[in-house]
């Protein structure tokens, strides 16, 4: 099925003639004519020469590289066909390296004719095939007339290809495949055909049917059910919402609510818990935690980096020993001795909460009663690591999974890949928080910044400087960070001025980043290991290196490090040029905008879904033909169509091997 579905790139009409006295520069046509005169030159280098006449009108046609038996079949007088593009010769409309052949006999006299006309009622459009290494169009033209009949079955009822006006599925595959007819050229070479609509509906409906699936299939797993405990007295969420000295939002009482639903069903909850910088995840987050051990089992918070683990921690442990918790860490970088002491704890159930990194998910880590776990920035995590930790709950259960992420997907995109997900937005920030003005400044300003740095610190306020490489590179000229630093304390001799970097031993980085926390530092310069999680509320004042360099995404992840107090925040984004037209986009909407789902839907117009979703995050392939932004009516058609699909489990398969060639992990 692979091969019926490498589907043209474009598609050439290469049987409607156009009349030789109506040719313009820049046209691709097709033309009748006759050879008159050829001749091979020599000077200023080997080329065939040929010139053909229709009517008064006359064409020269080049070959720089030519067999030597085209000359002979050009000889004086031969009717021919000739496709190619017209070029500005010497005093003379030219062709290089033409496509030509005898012409059919019967062929329309173009000089008895109108300007375009097709050769026969026959005619067809020609599909011109991606191509790779030395394979020529015509071997996907002899293999495409050789499709076996299973390409063509139809796994789309005709009952609903009709209700909603589609069509057959062997009809479309036909008409790609070199059946078009000259008129519908336009239509094609723009995709909006009805032939391509229906290609793009089948791959939609196989991701919804797929996920559909999946969604099935979670169901009949099993998962310890956390029910709510009816006393305040024995309910460790209701002490902990006790002690707090504010109020949550309302979009953090409703994301409570949905995952305390979906943590009291028998079977594992996939939540996303989706939210801008500083919306309150993490106390979301700790709530479903304490609703797991309150119910006698554990939870495991799984961060990507050992500073953000530290910081959950540091920021978590307090709380969460104020209602009788106990919890710890576990890092890669933690001495044996320790190391072990928590993996003993971990496995007899003394410790109730585990907030570590990727170690986490090695094989040796055993649990209790684990029944939670907590993923932060899950796109950074692949599949499969985050699968391992689930697996890791006791009786041959799966733990509910409760994912978490500041970098808002599209809602055509969750749709799309990640519509077997339940989904809780937090789109409402914390009272108090003031917007953070965004500044863009060109690399000539950086004395000016300077100055604006020296304020901010007297001011008893403090700085990052983010910087996006730790070495000198020779392909990208960049400021590193090691140089920045050092520049930045020949500047300001008299401030406190800290390093952090991803090459650095990791007690040192978390020395540093408690320094930094503790106000002992004035400006820490870093890369972007300070990307997420970090929360420091002192510090007020963040620029952003070479921010042409970042993504839309980074960008705004970086931003939101400022402006966790109360006092009025600014994010400097230092440019160099000349600036591309897609980092101009970037750095417009970043000016124009804090708000994280409104940046998430300019980042999906500005990359497009193949790279803000890719197949390592998602668990499914990328759209070949479909386009969740632009083909959002036929994803709402997909998602019906999948609703109202027969339960033809065969049928069903058949369409989702169709197009998905590998078996996702889920259904392995």
């Amino acid at each position: 099925m692979g091969l019926a579905l490498h589907l043209p790139l474009r598609f050439e009409d290469k049987a409607s003639i156009t009349a030789m006295d109506s040719l313009r520069l820049g046209q691709k046509v097709n033309l009748l004519a006759t050879v008159v005169g050829t001749e091979v030159q020599y000077h200023p280098r080997k080329q065939l020469r040929v010139w053909v006449e229709d009517g008064d009108t006359s064409l020269l046609l080049r070959w720089l590289h030519f067999y030597p038996g085209l000359q002979q079949k050009l000889s004086e007088g031969t009717r021919i066909q000739i496709s190619g593009q017209i070029r500005q010769g010497y005093g003379t409309f030219e062709m290089v390296h033409p496509t030509v052949k005898i012409a059919p006999p019967g062929s329309l006299d173009q000089t008895l004719n109108p300007k375009i006309q097709p050769t026969s009622a026959n005619a067809v459009l020609e599909p011109v095939y991606p191509s790779t290494g030395q394979l020529k169009q015509s071997d996907w033209h002899r293999w495409m007339k050789k499709l076996p009949a299973a390409c063509f079955i139809d796994t789309l009822p005709t009952k609903l290809c009709k209700k909603y006006k589609l069509l057959s599925w062997s009809t479309a595959l036909q008409t790609l495949h070199g059946q078009a007819k000259p008129e519908e050229l336009y239509d094609l070479n723009l995709r909006t055909h009805p032939a391509w609509t229906r290609v793009k509906v089948d791959e939609l409906l196989a991701q919804q049917l797929l996920l559909r699936e999946y969604r099935q299939q979670r169901t009949q797993e099993k998962a310890s059910p956390l029910k709510a405990l009816k006393t305040s007295k024995t309910s460790l969420v209701r002490q902990f919402m006790a002690q707090l000295p504010f109020k949550l939002t309302g979009a953090q009482e409703r994301a409570c609510q949905e995952i305390f639903e979906d943590l009291a069903n028998p079977y594992p909850m996939q939540r996303l818990l989706q939210g801008d910088v500083g919306s309150g995840k993490t106390l979301v987050a700790a709530l479903a935690c304490l609703r797991a051990i309150e119910n006698g089992k554990q939870a495991a918070i799984l961060a990507p980096t050992e500073v953000l683990a530290a910081q959950h921690h540091h920021k978590l442990t307090p709380l969460f020993e104020a209602v009788g918790v106990r919890c710890a860490k576990l890092q890669g970088a933690m001495k044996k001795s320790e190391k072990d002491r928590t993996l003993s704890a971990l496995a007899t159930g003394e410790i109730d909460v585990v907030i570590g990194t990727h170690a986490l998910v090695q094989d040796h880590v055993e649990f209790h009663a684990l029944a939670l776990v907590v993923v932060d920035e899950q796109h950074r995590f692949g599949v499969a690591q985050r699968l391992s930790l689930i697996a890791k709950a006791s009786n041959g259960h799966l733990a509910h999974q409760l994912m978490m992420s500041a970098t808002p997907i599209p809602r055509t995109l969750a749709q799309t890949y990640l519509s077997d997900l339940a989904v809780s937005n937090l789109d409402e920030k914390p009272p108090g928080r003031k917007p953070i003005i965004t500044k863009l400044f060109s690399q000539k300003k950086r004395e000016q910044l300077i100055s604006a740095i020296e304020g901010e610190i007297d001011k008893g306020q403090q700085v990052y400087w983010v910087c996006p490489l730790i070495e000198e590179s020779e392909t990208l000229d960049l400021q590193a960070a090691q140089a920045t630093y050092t520049d930045l304390c020949e500047q300001l001799p008299t401030r406190r001025i800290g390093l952090l970097h991803g090459k650095q031993d990791a007690k040192l980085k978390q020395a540093t980043m408690a320094a930094f926390a503790a106000g002992e530092l004035d400006l820490l310069v870093s890369t972007t290991v300070i990307e997420v999680g970090v929360d420091v509320g002192n510090a007020s004042l963040m620029v952003i290196d070479q921010a042409e360099r970042f993504g839309l995404a980074q960008l705004h992840q970086l931003r939101g490090r400022v402006g966790r107090g109360s006092v009025q925040s600014v994010c400097v984004l230092l440019y160099g040029g000349p600036l591309s037209n897609t980092s101009k986009l970037r750095l417009k909407a970043m000016h124009e905008s804090d708000d994280g789902f409104y940046l998430a839907e300019k980042d999906l117009e500005i990359r497009g879904p193949g790279e803000l979703l890719g197949k390592r995050q998602s668990g499914l392939p990328m759209m070949r033909y479909a386009d969740p932004l632009t083909d959002k009516d036929l994803l709402e058609l997909a998602r019906t169509l999948a609703q109202q699909m027969p339960a033809d489990a065969e049928n069903t398969r058949r369409h989702i091997q169709r197009w998905i060639e590998e078996t996702p992990w889920w259904l392995s």
